[in-house]
């Protein structure tokens, strides 16, 4: 499987649950979605940095086969 391959199912597979989580459950993502309003910038730039870290080494060892 080509890296191309690799980025695109995984993309399609992020959107796939994420749409999934809002069709499930759509209070609960409103709720998280007040509760990040309520966040202080710093906090949600460090939460999405610790979020593309942990992507970014998913796909790191995916693409490695490890």
């Amino acid at each position: 499987m080509s890296k191309l391959y690799l980025i695109l199912a995984a993309a399609g597979i992020w959107f796939f649950v994420e749409g999934a989580i809002y069709a499930i459950a759509p209070d609960f993502m409103r709720r998280m979605a007040a509760r990040l309003s309520e966040m202080s910038s710093r906090d949600v730039a460090f939460a999405g940095l610790a979020s593309a870290v942990v992507g970014a080494a998913l796909l790191v060892f995916a693409v490695r086969g490890i």
